[in-house]
């Protein structure tokens, strides 16, 4: 059976991480785009040099030339500039929304079929401008977010019970902002409550919701308190390896339940916007998505996410994208 051919557009610190995971995993052959002059072919040279060493055998490629990313079946977008310490995601709006456009244009003349992540940032919006870009099926234009975020919630769950991470199940909603959601009254160790645990452990219900008010604030912030420490670029590993959870959903068509910014037509109260739900991701990208019932507080927060994402996109259309 051939490989599935796999397009990377942008060759910085997300896009390097994601050309080695993807071989090493072996997923696929990989094309990676960047503009700048022979930075993606340095970077997959690097990374093809270890392949006897790491033993994989997949073909990969640096390009400047979108035509070489033609046929793609899968393509992750991670072009855009990155925040700096004091920047949010939303101050990147313009900037990245002019490299989106041109993006956009590229992938659907030259990979029409493919199915698309976007990971740049504010997420929300871009890949809105993509999907409009490309008139392409919502099904197959998708965000990563909430993989990420709620990989996020469930480390510092499991720092705070002193569990290990893989028993810890928690999910996030929402925007991919300051005002995303995390769902706190399903999270779990492994069926077990985690309020139960905390109170539990500190027989306290007051200072468990303070425990979980700041696991809750560490998580919304957990993006800038990374570019805080880095001071030059923002999370790079933890992104790309979220993208990649999603990367072998589709392309082993595993169908799992992934937080994912996906287009909703009613779900949740929300029609015609792009936000952080679950969705079971397949061979046709998002298959469905899993609504339940979220409680009052749960979804007056949600509300609360969902508008900042439309004035993301009003501020986005009022720009003349």
């Amino acid at each position: 059976m051939a490989r599935k051919k796999i397009a990377l557009i942008g060759g910085g610190q997300i896009g390097g991480v994601l050309v080695q995971l993807i071989a090493q995993k072996q997923l696929g052959d990989v094309v990676l785009f960047d503009i700048v002059e022979d930075l993606p072919q340095g970077k997959t040279l690097d990374i093809v040099e270890a392949s006897r060493v790491d033993l994989f055998d997949v073909n990969l490629r640096g390009t400047n030339d979108y035509k070489d990313i033609e046929g793609s079946d899968l393509v992750i977008i991670t072009a855009g500039l990155p925040r700096k310490p004091g920047m949010s995601r939303d101050d990147l709006l313009v900037t990245n929304a002019k490299i989106m456009k041109t993006v956009a244009e590229n992938v659907k003349q030259y990979a029409p079929n493919a199915i698309v992540i976007v990971i740049s940032n504010p997420l929300d919006a871009m890949v809105t401008l993509f999907q409009k870009i490309t008139g392409f099926p919502t099904n197959r234009v998708i965000g990563q977010a909430g993989v990420l975020d709620s990989s996020r919630f469930a480390t510092f769950i499991a720092w705070e019970l002193g569990v290990s991470v893989k028993d810890v199940n928690a999910m996030v909603m929402g925007g991919h902002g300051d005002t995303m959601v995390p769902i706190v009254r399903y999270a779990n160790v492994n069926g077990l409550p985690v309020m139960e645990l905390l109170e539990r452990k500190y027989n306290d219900k007051n200072k468990a919701k303070e425990v979980m008010d700041a696991m809750v604030n560490r998580t919304k912030m957990a993006g800038g308190e990374v570019i805080k420490l880095l001071k030059t670029g923002s999370a790079f590993y933890s992104p790309a390896s979220s993208a990649i959870a999603m990367t072998e959903s589709i392309l082993y068509d595993e169908k799992r339940v992934l937080p994912t910014c996906a287009y909703l037509n009613g779900e949740f109260g929300v029609k015609g916007f792009y936000v952080g739900v679950p969705a079971v991701l397949g061979a046709n990208g998002v298959e469905r998505i899993i609504e339940f019932k979220l409680d009052a507080e749960e979804q007056a927060a949600l509300d609360n996410s969902v508008k900042a994402v439309k004035e993301l996109v009003e501020a986005m259309t009022r720009l003349g994208f």
